[in-house]
């Protein structure tokens, strides 16, 4: 051990009976005990140095990794539908985004997403987070890609024993290989590649390169437009045996084919004819904006319908989940004892007025059609967006047959909408031109005479419907007629059970 001296500031070596008197031993102490202080000094820089260096490297190969964001990560997820194909996708994850500037793979996206339209915020810090850059990854792993990936690259073919070939792969389309200076075509073996090549991606991939200013959890909220995803409204009405009232059910049909599926997902449908401009911003802009309309808070159907600009939004009460390939149907509405009107319609032809026709013209029959009335008071009163009806009625063993199907328009609440269900069978029209003379110039005096024979056990009521070309009038009629629009002409006409009513008529029509 060595002790100081306070007068001269030097060493000397402590009293030992053990230590024997070297002369020139305690006179390098001051030289080791500086080395030694030296060596501890520069150990420990280094150790710091190499504890900067493996820290950096990590932050490096950190930085260089990137941030992948799955499905797992999913907080919520609200889809908006429309009827021309098109979805609003709004999906909201949690990830911890480090203070830094980082790649970020959003995965487990649409297939079909309009990459134009997608826009990235956060919910948590909007501030700091800035996007640097944005891609979409969609070239998709496959063994045809692989292949392609991999022409003219070393390859293994492996036999069933174990030994293998080494080959260059020439053509994916075969395939086609050269082995040791040879082409082989269709080469039998299982072949093996090194590694999987770069730009691959088994899942549709968004990716950004985020500026973050502050380390911790985040809520990011990604939206974006997608093809391949639309729904429509099927309509069940069910007439009693008077055909004077129905059962009316609605049902929505979600048909999914955009490649993404949507758990638990909040579904808002939006019905209307919404105008796709070639300014896709602007169309976004909207379409994210009628996904924002908030729903009633007391929803008593299964869809709560509100009015949204000129279209119609239905919220769907709760919460579903979307998978991809899938077709999901969800109840509208449901109503009974709703009233309804049949009626019998025997439409005219408008080229039957300037020339000759003696024989009936027998090729026009007389259409059914069902007519209802959106209505509160009928137990209806929201807004029906168009979709096909299916009509059923009960045979005398009471199983429900099938009758026929029609679309319906959107039909706003007030409004009626008719329904056609096919031919009559047991009430057939003839229509015969009696007299046909030409006064002079374009003026014309035609009449008609319209047959209806009635084959049923109880009086119908045929609606006949005379398209009249031209300025006319009506110079003599059977019947009682109306003039609901400036070129028809319609007669109410009953018929009783099982026999005939003719009707005619004689018009001036001047072209």
């Amino acid at each position: 051990m060595l002790q100081r001296l306070s007068s001269w500031g030097g060493y000397r070596c402590p009293p030992s009976p053990q230590r024997s008197e070297r002369p020139g031993r305690c006179a390098d102490a001051p030289v080791t005990a500086v080395a030694l202080l030296d060596h501890r000094i520069r150990s420990r820089a280094l150790i710091a140095l190499a504890a900067a260096l493996v820290l950096a490297v990590a932050d490096l190969a950190a930085a260089a990794t990137p941030l992948v964001i799955t499905r797992e990560d999913q907080r919520d997820v609200m889809v908006t539908i429309y009827n021309g194909s098109l979805g609003l996708v709004k999906d909201v994850r949690e990830a911890r985004l480090p203070a830094a500037t980082r790649e970020v793979e959003f995965r487990d996206v649409a297939a079909q997403i309009d990459p134009t339209t997608v826009h990235l915020r956060s919910l948590t810090a909007a501030a700091g987070l800035k996007i640097l850059e944005q891609n979409y990854e969609y070239d998709l792993l496959s063994s045809q890609k692989l292949m392609e990936k991999y022409v003219g690259r070393k390859v293994r073919l492996y036999a069933s024993d174990g030994t293998y070939h080494e080959a260059t792969l020439l053509s994916a389309n075969g395939p086609v290989y050269e082995i040791n200076g040879q082409i082989h075509l269709g080469h039998h073996g299982r072949l093996v590649l090194p590694s999987l090549p770069e730009n691959l991606v088994s899942r549709p991939t968004l990716v950004w390169l985020l500026r973050n200013g502050a380390a911790q959890p985040q809520r990011l909220e990604a939206s974006y437009l997608t093809g391949g995803i639309t729904w429509r409204a099927d309509y069940v009405m069910v007439l009693d045996a008077s055909d004077a009232r129905a059962d009316l059910t609605g049902w929505v049909t979600v048909d999914n084919k955009s490649g993404a599926t949507y758990p638990n997902a909040a579904l808002k449908l939006v019905a209307g004819d919404v105008n796709r401009a070639r300014d896709g911003r602007r169309a976004a802009r909207m379409m994210e904006l009628a996904a924002k309309a908030p729903a009633p808070a007391d929803a008593s159907r299964d869809f709560a319908a509100e009015g949204f600009f000129e279209y119609h939004l239905y919220t769907l009460d709760g919460r579903t989940t979307i998978k991809d390939k899938q077709t999901k149907q969800l109840t509208l509405l449901a109503a009974t004892d709703v009233p309804v009107r049949k009626e019998l319609l025997y439409y005219g032809a408008q080229e039957y007025y300037r020339n000759r026709y003696g024989m009936p013209v027998s090729a026009q029959k007389v259409q059914v059609l069902m007519e209802i009335k959106n209505a509160k008071e009928h137990r209806l009163g929201i807004a029906l967006p168009k979709g096909k009806v299916r009509v059923y009625k009960a045979d005398r063993s009471g199983s429900q047959q099938f009758i026929g199907e029609d679309w319906i328009d959107h039909t706003p609440k007030d409004e009626r909408a008719k329904i056609k269900l096919g031919h009559a069978f047991d009430v057939v029209a003839e229509r015969t031109q009696k007299e046909w003379k030409k006064l002079g110039g374009n003026l014309y005096e035609v009449e008609w005479e319209i047959a209806l024979r009635n084959h049923k056990d109880a009086a119908q009521t045929v609606t006949v419907i005379e398209p009249v070309p031209g300025d006319w009038q009506v110079v003599a009629s059977t019947h009682k007629w109306e003039k609901p629009e400036s070129h028809t002409l319609r007669f109410l006409v009953p018929v009783k059970k099982e026999s005939a009513e003719k009707v005619t008529y004689r018009v001036r029509v001047r072209f």
